[in-house]
């Protein structure tokens, strides 16, 4: 999403955590956690016996509340090898196993990471993720000519902020979370496309549109040297390539790419294809996805029913025709009900976040057949109406529909919060973070979520498709009626 705030420097407010990873711990969870569903499978298999419904539903809020303030460690449940993950049709998977995911976004990571003072927030918020269980963080690999710049002019790098780089990496894997990076932003912060043009001016170029970036080929030189050089990047801290790096879930070619100038949908489509292949070309391993917020456009004009206003139809993208693109592996989505629909809080909103995933769902299956990832949702506490219950019933709205496809196997592969913070940020907070030692709800909410996708992904490999014995079982835990 567009990020209103700006970066200030910050005095020192870091502080270490205590590693609360010790293997005693693991072990205490591991059993727990296989005691717990054990307890969930005799409950559903059992319900006739005990009286119905009712009572297995209470065994599974007991297998439930086992592991839920300890499910982090589920990572290490198998000692399962830390490999790529892949799609396999519509599914992530990961060891041959599916990998539904539960996940958040934190910009800023990079940039925090710069100096030391602010270091241990990083290692806070991954710590805070991790306590939830959730799998995957989407962050920027970009910050283009502005303070604390990755990349201060075409090919120019700031060797400091790209060790931050480093070390975002190596702490994701610390605590079992995979990354998406993203390229370059669409919007002005960071730099963005917008960047890519000053410097093309500089340049001599003659640039009439920021849009010139998706078309002019001295602009896409840029962007591919910088891609090149992320790609081709070797840890300081583990000496791992970033191509070769399992830590890595998937690039992103751009956050939130509109080319406003060709409502067509060709400009940019033509870039998609184009830059998909260049990342294969160097990439052929990790996942690639676009960052689309999921706007249909004019191939589709049957799906237009579904945008969220008619003005979404006007900023060059296609959901469908630009997934179809080489190289893209599966399909990205956001959801802004607030920004799209009205600001005011409404129960409109929701009907329109159930509607909006659900249609992207079942093109991924019908057309696609491709795991979606909805890579932002959340709402602004700026908002008119604004309160807490409100965005624990839109999160909980995420993740029930997103259930409703895990349960058969499906293309709804995760969602993606915007936006996670630790205590402390707050003058970074655009309106949606979420501090989750302050909001004990929706912390309860996301590790809820958390431990049913994983069980998911732990207890039925995708061989299956929900034709296994423990079918009625896990349909009782998913599904059950808690969020």
């Amino acid at each position: 999403m567009y990020i209103y705030c700006c970066l200030r420097k910050k005095s020192k407010c870091g502080y270490l955590l205590e590693n609360m990873d010790t293997q005693e711990g693991k072990f205490r969870f591991k059993i727990s956690f296989w005691v717990a569903t054990l307890i969930m499978l005799v409950a559903v298999s059992n319900s006739a016996v005990l009286g119905g419904d009712e009572n297995s539903e209470s065994l599974v809020d007991t297998a439930f509340y086992s592991v839920n303030h300890g499910v982090y460690g589920l990572g290490d449940m198998e000692n399962d090898e830390w490999t790529m993950v892949q799609k396999k049709g519509n599914q992530f998977v990961v060891n041959g196993q599916p990998f539904y995911v539960n996940g958040f976004n934190t910009y800023w990571l990079m940039v925090f990471s710069v100096d030391q003072s602010t270091r241990g927030k990083v290692s806070e918020v991954f710590q805070q993720a991790s306590s939830v269980g959730l799998t995957l963080c989407r962050t920027w690999a970009f910050n283009d000519g502005q303070w604390r710049a990755l990349q201060k002019s075409p090919s120019v790098y700031d060797e400091d902020v790209f060790k931050a780089l480093d070390f975002v990496v190596s702490e994701a894997k610390k605590y079992k979370i995979r990354l998406i990076l993203s390229f370059v932003n669409n919007w002005q912060a960071y730099g963005g496309k917008a960047q890519y043009v000053k410097w093309g001016k500089a340049a001599g170029l003659n640039l009439t549109s920021d849009d010139d970036f998706f078309s002019h080929p001295t602009l896409k030189s840029y962007y591919k040297a910088h891609v090149k050089t992320v790609l081709n990047r070797v840890n300081t801290l583990t000496n791992i390539t970033y191509k070769d790096d399992p830590t890595i879930f998937a690039w992103e070619l751009m956050n939130e790419p509109r080319c406003e100038s060709d409502t067509s949908g060709d400009r940019l489509q033509a870039w998609i294809e184009e830059m998909a292949v260049y990342v294969k070309s160097i990439d052929p391993r990790h996942l690639v996805e676009i960052g689309l917020e999921g706007f249909y456009g004019p191939s589709t004009p049957n799906r237009a029913q579904f945008n969220p206003n008619t003005y979404a139809q006007q900023v060059g993208t296609d959901f469908i025709r630009n997934h179809l693109a080489l190289g893209v592996d599966f399909a990205s989505v956001h959801i802004y009900a607030d920004s799209w629909i009205s600001q005011s809080i409404s129960d409109k909103h929701l009907e329109f976040i159930k509607s909006w995933m659900q249609s992207h769902i079942d093109d991924s299956e019908k057309f696609l057949d491709m795991p979606v990832l909805f890579g932002e949702f959340g709402v602004s506490a700026k908002d008119p109406g604004f309160n807490s219950s409100f965005r624990d019933t839109l999160i909980s709205t995420v993740y029930k529909t997103l259930l409703n496809s895990t349960k058969q196997g499906g293309s709804g592969g995760g969602s993606l919060l915007w936006q996670l913070f630790p205590e402390g940020t707050d003058y970074m907070d655009d309106g949606y973070a979420v501090v989750l030692s302050k909001s004990p709800s929706t912390s309860n909410i996301m590790s809820l979520q958390s431990t049913r996708l994983m069980t998911f992904n732990s207890l039925c490999s995708r061989k299956c498709h929900w034709g296994c014995k423990k079918k009625h079982a896990l349909e009782a835990f998913l599904l059950h009626d808690e969020l």
